[in-house]
């Protein structure tokens, strides 16, 4: 029996999570499907560039992440402490990047005069949607919602992409999150998708030694 996803996900134990999400289809979410001949290599990248951008908007950073065949990790961290810095202007601009909001919301913040009840219920609005800048399952919800819609219009057919909801672990501690990170990291790897972590495309782990060749002036093909 599943549990709650509220029972599963407690900020107050640890900001740190990691989710899972699989693939229903046949026609996997990337990668090459030998049934059909299909090539789906380029979605990876509509992963990694929407992960991206809905970290630059939720108070929610991402840690690590893989991008394998038919079914991708993320490692999250909740940034509570940045949500609460964000002043109702940044909130509501925040949320209606993927959400258009109400029109006494919208109306706000093209800077028309509102009454004082109206303030208020814009407060109450922005209350709700700093909870969810905050909140895992908003984040992928938006996140597998967008990458369905773009594969469902991509192979012209309608139903079920995920398989039902997504997973996630609590990692309570710091050698929890590092092994977890690790197991992300070496999935392509274990799946012999990469030979090396230098090689292994669309995860965290590439993304971080270039990051540290090119700080540290190294180029890994000698020239």
């Amino acid at each position: 029996m599943t549990s709650a996803r509220k029972n599963l996900i407690d900020p107050a134990s640890t900001p740190y999570y990691q989710c899972m999400a699989r693939c229903v289809r046949r026609a996997f979410l990337c990668g090459k499907d030998n049934f059909s001949g299909k090539n789906y290599e380029h979605r990876r990248q509509w992963l990694v560039d929407w992960l991206k951008a809905l970290s630059g908007i939720f108070a929610l950073e991402v840690c690590a992440h893989a991008v394998m065949s038919n079914h991708y990790h993320v490692v999250l961290h909740i940034n509570s402490q940045q949500a609460k810095k964000w002043d109702t202007n940044a909130v509501l601009q925040r949320w209606t990047q993927l959400f258009s909001g109400p029109h006494l919301v919208q109306r706000f913040l093209v800077g028309d005069q509102l009454g004082k009840a109206e303030l208020l219920r814009v407060e109450e609005y922005a209350q709700q949607y700093r909870s969810r800048l905050m909140d895992i399952s908003w984040f992928m919800r938006c996140l597998n919602e967008y990458l369905a819609r773009l594969a469902s219009k991509e192979d012209e057919c309608k139903g079920r992409f995920w398989e039902g909801r997504y997973k996630s672990q609590a990692l309570l501690d710091e050698a929890a999150l590092l092994t977890c990170m690790a197991y992300v990291d070496l999935n392509p790897i274990r799946a012999k998708i990469a030979a090396t972590l230098e090689t292994s495309e669309h995860t965290s782990i590439k993304e971080r030694i270039e990051s540290y060749d090119s700080a540290n002036g190294k180029n890994r093909r000698g020239t």
